[in-house]
C-alpha cells in the first residue's frame, strides 16, 4: 500500500495534509525518515510512526451513534445538518456513510463505517435484518391492531413481512401508549405508516436495535462510539 494512502487510511489527515507532515519530515518507516509519500508499505509488517509515535493502521471503522431529531442520514446536505457533521476530525479521511437511514425526526441507533460489505448484508432484503423501535403513539392498540401489524400490514404500495409487537404501557388515561415494534424491512416510514393503516399516529419513533447489535444507553443524543469487538463479531457472523 502506498504511504500516503496508509497515513490518511489511518486518520492521520488527508492527502493534502499527510503530503505536509511528509515535507516536514515527520513520518518515519522501520525508524528512517520518509519524505515520499509514493513508496510502498506493508501494514501487516512496516512500522510506521507520526512524530515517533506508532499509526495503528485500521482498514475499516464501525461506528454507533445515537441519532437525534433534526439530523438526515446522509453524507451531505446543502440545508441540514448530517450524521456525518456529528462526528470528529479523526473519522473525516476514512469516508463512512450510514448503513441505512431514519428519518429526519427519528431518534437512535444508527450505524456509521465504510465497510461496504457489512452494508450490503445488513441491508439486504434477503438478509432479513431485524430492526427494532421503540414507539410512542397517539392511540390505544388493540389486539386486532397488534394481529394486523404483526401478520403482515397491506400498504398502498407493498404489504409488510410479519412484524413483533411488544406493548410497554397502553394506558389512554394516562396517556401513555408505549410499544416496541420489530421489523425485518426498513422502506420509506414503514414503521410510521404500518401504525397509520391501524388507525393511529406515531408520536415519538427511536431505532434501538439492528440484528445482534443494541444503542448503547449511555449514549445521549448525537454522541458516539466505536464499536467494540464482541459487537462486531456478532454482527458479522450471520453473514
Amino acid at each position: 500500500m502506498r504511504l500516503d494512502k496508509f497515513l490518511a487510511n489511518s486518520g492521520v489527515g488527508t492527502r493534502k495534509e499527510v503530503k505536509e507532515l511528509l515535507k516536514k519530515r515527520l513520518i518515519k518507516v522501520n525508524d528512517e525518515i520518509v519524505k515520499d509519500g509514493k513508496i510502498h508499505v506493508n501494514e501487516n509488517e512496516d512500522t510506521v510512526k507520526y512524530k515517533d509515535e506508532i499509526i495503528s493502521y485500521k482498514k475499516f471503522v464501525y461506528i454507533m451513534l445515537n441519532k437525534p431529531n433534526g439530523v438526515i442520514s446522509a453524507t451531505e446536505d446543502k440545508v441540514h445538518k448530517t450524521v456525518i457533521d456529528l462526528l470528529g476530525d479523526e473519522y473525516r479521511t476514512f469516508e463512512v456513510f450510514p448503513v441505512g437511514r431514519l428519518d429526519i425526526d427519528t431518534e437512535g441507533l444508527l450505524l456509521l463505517t465504510n465497510d461496504g460489505v457489512l452494508s450490503h448484508n445488513l441491508l439486504s432484503p434477503n438478509k432479513h435484518v431485524d430492526k427494532k423501535y421503540y414507539v410512542e403513539l397517539e392511540k390505544l392498540l388493540t389486539e386486532t391492531d397488534i394481529a394486523k401489524l404483526e401478520n403482515g400490514v397491506e400498504l398502498k404500495d407493498f404489504t409488510t413481512k410479519d412484524a413483533k409487537v411488544e406493548i410497554i404501557e397502553n394506558s389512554e388515561e394516562a396517556n401513555k401508549i408505549k410499544v416496541y415494534i420489530t421489523i425485518s424491512e426498513g422502506k420509506f416510514h414503514q414503521v410510521k405508516r404500518m401504525f397509520k393503516a391501524v388507525g393511529n399516529e406515531v408520536k415519538y419513533l427511536k431505532r434501538v436495535k439492528m440484528g445482534t447489535l443494541s444503542l448503547d444507553e449511555n449514549l445521549k443524543l448525537g454522541e458516539y462510539r466505536e464499536l467494540t469487538e464482541d459487537e462486531l463479531t456478532k454482527l458479522k457472523e450471520n453473514f
